[in-house]
């Protein structure tokens, strides 16, 4: 079901702080062009949602929808410190608290550690209509990451040397020993259509963790590998006509 609405040439930019229930301070910015539908984009670790590649995402789809983006925290604007997805789920629980009453349709599309902490959410929480999961860790303790086969071009230069990789990016980490929930364990409470995106030279997690969470999923499900795709938000940054392409096609579809 599309149900876009009518759109607004400019869209209305509202942004603001939401408080988490363990009373965290949430920075998010909000662009409405008078959309029943909105999108909520939920970035990965290190990034926030003034990266560049993110914002590109968001005006791709403004055309369409209207769009949520926030920061967890211990990234952007956000307070706190980042738990590594022990407690992040509160902080897309008040983002949705927020955002749930102004839209009949709610989109998600998350990244990497976002993708993961939506998932834990998502197996309980019923109100988001359609999920896009990008690069998604099936477990946090099993991620692959291997400091040998980093893409130093494509990810350390990019990120530390240049002007708009540097955008947005940062962390203040916190605890990593707190229980964590796993997406393996959850993903199957999902109820809603559920697509997973995934580059197939993914250096940080394994294509194997959206072939493992597919297999898992239930309901109506896709999954897509973008071949020599990298991780996460840089699917968009190295292949953007396509990663849009499958996240309007799923929208278009789902919503």
């Amino acid at each position: 079901m599309k149900t876009p609405g009518l759109q607004s040439a400019i869209p209305e930019v509202a942004s603001g702080t939401l408080t988490t229930i363990d009373h965290q301070k949430i920075s998010f910015q909000h662009f409405k062009n008078g959309g029943l539908a909105v999108i909520i984009i939920a970035h990965g670790y290190y990034n926030s949602k003034q990266c560049v590649v993110l914002q590109q995402l968001s005006q791709a789809l403004r055309g369409q929808y209207d769009i949520l983006m926030f920061d967890f925290r211990g990234h952007g604007k956000s307070s706190g410190l980042f738990t590594w997805s022990s407690r992040e789920g509160n902080d897309l629980r008040a983002v949705l608290d927020f955002i749930a009453p102004q839209y009949s349709k709610i989109g998600l599309v998350a990244f990497s550690t976002g993708a993961s902490i939506s998932i834990n959410v998502l197996a309980n929480d019923k109100r988001v209509d359609s999920f896009i999961c990008v690069s998604a860790p099936s477990d946090m303790s099993r991620i692959d990451y291997r400091f040998w086969e980093l893409d130093w071009k494509g990810d350390a230069v990019y990120t530390l040397l240049s002007p708009k990789g540097r955008i947005g990016k940062g962390v203040r980490p916190g605890p990593f020993w707190l229980a964590k929930e796993r997406p393996i364990d959850n993903v199957a409470k999902i109820t809603v259509p559920i697509m997973f995106i995934h580059g197939s030279r993914d250096w940080v997690i394994r294509p194997w963790h959206s072939e493992a969470l597919y297999q898992k999923a239930g309901g109506m499900k896709k999954i897509v590998f973008i071949k020599n795709g990298p991780h996460a938000e840089y699917l968009m940054r190295d292949y953007p006509g396509q990663f849009v392409a499958e996240v309007e096609k799923w929208f278009l579809d789902t919503l």
